[in-house]
């Protein structure tokens, strides 16, 4: 299999300047392009194994604002300021649809990007993310925020005295115990940056909490999921980010709250925790199939 071309741009964007990884099609024939959209402390590296299995897509696979070598842009964050950056994105790449694939919060991202420019999105995967969280009534924001981010706010806030140290701090996590690889560690390497003499995450704390908070409360992903209209797929997993049982998502709960959703179809995927779903070689394989088959949904759409 020959390999996609990969290669960066910083496309401008309010605030900065937004990092874009994007790979080229493998071969002269394009079966099309695809949005890829990483979760709330990731970076566009969390899909170096899906991207292989897609050799004749375009890939393209923002770091997101607040993240990566996209840290840098000023400016609010939130859902619907990641939805536009990522049409400014598609622009400077000369792209008119795509296929989006949202993992994680990048789900709810794609949901946002499908409601604000549905001109733009032919088709919508969801992958762990997207539908709202279980999350208990009447409870004030900050106290959620706090108990959702939990340990991950405490690592945005740490500092390592080199990538020794903290490939050292990922690898008892829970969730990659047996998927540690090449990838995995060059992802975590991408993550790192100099911070005096120590190194810290790339990550945002400042912007995590306050995506985290959209989510929660934020009038755009409430107004998409109120108006999300078909074709919208999602995939849930069953193991969550310290690889518990159900996962992020609840049968039951699910059940309930996709009640409220008929324009999204569901599959379940055990096997999976909500980080090798995508960050694993199976993960990466299954979810690139998942992909291409929106992608050719949406083919198929373009021709009736």
């Amino acid at each position: 299999m020959t390999a996609p071309r990969y290669r960066t741009v910083d496309v401008p964007v309010d605030g900065g300047d937004l990092r874009v990884g994007v790979w080229e099609p493998a071969t002269e024939q394009s079966d099309g392009a695809v949005v890829l959209i990483h979760g709330v402390t990731a970076s566009h590296l969390a899909f170096a194994h899906v991207v292989p299995h897609l050799p004749n897509v375009l890939v393209i696979a923002p770091d997101l604002r607040g993240r990566g070598r996209s840290a840098g842009i000023r400016g609010d964050a939130g859902m619907a300021a990641h939805a536009d950056d990522i049409v400014a994105a598609l622009d400077a790449l000369g792209v008119e649809r795509a296929t989006v694939v949202g993992h994680s919060m990048g789900g709810f991202v794609a949901m946002v990007l499908a409601h604000r420019h549905p001109d733009r999105v032919a088709r919508t995967l969801l992958v762990d993310g997207g539908v709202p969280l279980d999350v208990p009534a009447n409870v004030p924001a900050e106290v959620l925020v706090g108990a959702i981010l939990g340990p991950t706010a405490e690592r945005l806030s740490m500092r390592f005295a080199d990538l020794d140290a903290y490939l050292d701090y990922w690898r008892p996590h829970p969730a990659f115990d047996g998927a540690w690889d090449a990838e995995l560690e060059a992802y975590f390497a991408y993550d790192l940056v100099p911070d005096g003499d120590e190194y810290r995450a790339a990550t945002s704390l400042d912007v995590t909490v306050a995506d985290t908070r959209d989510m929660i409360e934020g009038h755009a992903l409430h107004d998409a999921i109120a108006a999300a209209a078909p074709p919208m797929r999602l995939v849930t997993v069953g193991r969550g980010l310290l690889g518990e049982e159900p996962g992020l998502y609840a049968p039951d709960y699910l059940e309930r709250a996709l009640d409220a959703l008929p324009a999204v179809e569901h599959e379940r995927l055990d096997g999976f925790n909500h980080y090798t779903i995508v960050m694993s070689p199976d993960g990466g394989c299954t979810v690139a199939a998942l992909a291409e088959r929106e992608i050719e949904a949406a083919k198929k759409g373009a021709l009736t």
